[in-house]
């Protein structure tokens, strides 16, 4: 059974487990810290991953990716490439099939609505 506080706030692990990476973030070079910022802000806006434990798991992965980047000392650059939204969308590629996106949802919706609003146009057209 769930905790009763969950219910309300969610689950605490994912929470506790996030607050972690930010942690780790925190212990990085400043530069690092930079890109960790710019790719969390890319995750919540273009990620299309809802599932909190898919996040927290991508989270835990960046943070190891960050972590080792700077110790070998790989410069910011080498790692993300030229196109730093490509990086992204290549590193969210391998968490997006994880579990149903609401971006994938809003597609099917949209596709549905779509559908009904061409039945209903054909509909009218028999009248």
């Amino acid at each position: 059974m769930r905790n009763p506080i969950e219910l309300i706030v969610g689950d605490l692990g994912d929470k506790r487990k996030w607050r972690e990476y930010k942690a780790r973030v925190k212990q990085l070079p400043t530069g690092y810290q930079e890109a960790a910022k710019g790719i969390e802000r890319y995750v919540m806006h273009f990620g299309a991953v809802d599932d909190g434990p898919t996040l927290v798991r991508m989270f835990e992965d960046l943070a190891d990716l960050l972590e080792q980047s700077a110790a070998d000392r790989l410069p910011i650059r080498e790692l993300v490439g030229d196109d730093p939204s490509e990086f992204m969308e290549t590193f969210l590629d391998a968490y997006r099939g994880a579990g149903r996106s609401w971006l994938e949802k809003e597609r099917q919706r949209l596709a549905s609505t779509m559908d009904k609003a061409i039945q209903e146009q054909d509909h009218e057209a028999e009248r």
